[in-house]
Formats: structure tokens, C-alpha cells, sequence
């Protein structure tokens, strides 16, 4: 589940510098814009969404099991 969360986390984080990459490369030298910027948003966007609900999942299910911060006295 780990690898799972980390790849997950890698991904968003590449869709979001794809689409700062598009939001700084299109519109130049007279070409019209494209939409790459928002739908590299939208993967993104998407993949948070998906994460979050197999987060929730993984917990229904058991297979993850909240620790907590150990409070020391």
C-alpha cells in the first residue's frame, strides 16, 4: 500500500509540473493555445480524487490502521 501511495503521489506531482510546463510553452510566437494546461489539471485533479477514495477504501477494508502521534508525558 505503500508503494501504491508513493506512486500515486508521483504521478500528481508530474501532472502538475506538465501542466506548468504547458501553461508556460503555449500561446507563444503568435500559435493559439491549446488545452494540454487544463487537461493535464484535470488528470491531476482525477488522481488526487482516486487516491483519496482508495485511501478510504484501504481503510474500510482493514488493510490500513491509523497510528496516530504517541503523545509522551
Amino acid at each position: 500500500m505503500k508503494y501504491f501511495i508513493a506512486a500515486a503521489l508521483v504521478f500528481i506531482v508530474a501532472a502538475l509540473a506538465s501542466a506548468g510546463v504547458f501553461l508556460m510553452r503555449d500561446g507563444r510566437d503568435g500559435k493559439p493555445k491549446t488545452a494540454n494546461m487544463m487537461r493535464a489539471l484535470a488528470v491531476r485533479v482525477g488522481l488526487s480524487v482516486l487516491l483519496f477514495l482508495c485511501i478510504l477504501f484501504a481503510y474500510w477494508m482493514g488493510w490500513i490502521k491509523p497510528s496516530g502521534i504517541p503523545i509522551e508525558r
